[in-house]
């Protein structure tokens, strides 16, 4: 059984670890409360991008754009987005794995990844990386999504891949996050008759649809990829702070067992030395 200056050493260690988690808990709650604050633009302006799309599809010129114009697909692009840090609990397991579940074990997906943390894990299983950008996550700037975005739509422009996938994670409540995969490239065309030649276009498009294509289409795969990356932002730090309060539970009933532990140890040394000192007495009469 341990002594009573181990144990006491071990409530000193297990009572620091527990300042470090409530430190880490409040800075994950003040960080969330930040990214949450950008949420509501950012799916605007992805819901917004989403709509010029949209209007994009009554146009039957859009079908002969390389964005729209569907290829046979021999290599997919998947734009990953993770975090550089760990202490986030399953955040970026359940994103990772669903990934993995998709490609399956072809050998033909080319990996963009935004954190270490999901660098570390395609790495180990031997995938493809074209290109991975730390320190991203957590600051969440619109011109590091626009980074991103770029090199992936280079990629689909010069033929190097024939789709191009963004995984990221929904943040919904603070409890609930949901891991999406969605396809970026190409954009969809709704499902149905092909639009006639002859049928006008809901809205003029200037000088010429192909050269409104050229920068609306970036501009929407930067809204897609900067909303993707405050979503999982937001993720990420709801479940590092669930994590922390979590840690900081167990070291709490960590403490109260070693107490225990401490004070039964203390009460059995007093018996101890009592019935030393009675017996003593009883010696000496």
């Amino acid at each position: 059984m341990p002594s009573m200056k181990t144990i006491k050493r071990r409530i000193a260690s297990v009572d620091t670890t527990k300042k470090i988690m409530k430190a880490m808990d409040m800075v994950a709650a003040a960080k969330l409360q930040k990214v949450k604050a950008w949420l509501q633009s950012a799916r605007a302006f992805a819901q917004e991008a989403q709509g010029m799309l949209t209007a994009l599809e009554d146009c039957y010129q859009v079908r002969d754009s390389v964005f729209f114009k569907p290829r046979e697909v021999r290599r997919a692009a998947y734009v990953v987005i993770t975090s550089d840090r760990g202490l986030c609990g399953s955040h970026n397991v359940n994103l990772t794995q669903k990934v993995l579940s998709q490609i399956g074990e072809d050998g033909n997906e080319r990996m963009i990844v935004v954190g270490l943390k999901g660098h570390e894990f395609f790495a180990a299983r031997g995938k493809h990386i074209l290109r991975t950008y730390p320190d991203v996550s957590e600051t969440v700037l619109y011109p590091d999504a626009a980074r991103v975005a770029e090199y992936a739509r280079a990629l689909y422009v010069a033929g190097e891949v024939d789709e191009v996938h963004l995984a990221y994670t929904e943040f919904e409540t603070v409890l609930t996050h949901v891991p999406r995969i969605v396809k970026l490239l190409p954009a969809s065309i709704r499902a149905g008759e092909p639009a006639e030649a002859g049928r006008p276009a809901g809205m003029a498009y200037e000088p010429d649809v192909q050269s409104f294509l050229t920068h609306a289409i970036p501009l929407a795969l930067n809204a897609f990829v900067y909303a993707a990356l405050v979503e999982s932002s937001a993720c990420e730090q709801a479940a590092r702070m669930m994590s922390m309060e979590s840690a900081v539970s167990n070291a709490s009933d960590i403490i109260t067992k070693l107490t225990r532990t401490y004070n039964r140890r203390r009460q059995a040394v007093i018996t101890q030395e009592i019935s030393e000192i009675v017996s003593s007495a009883n010696l000496m009469k």
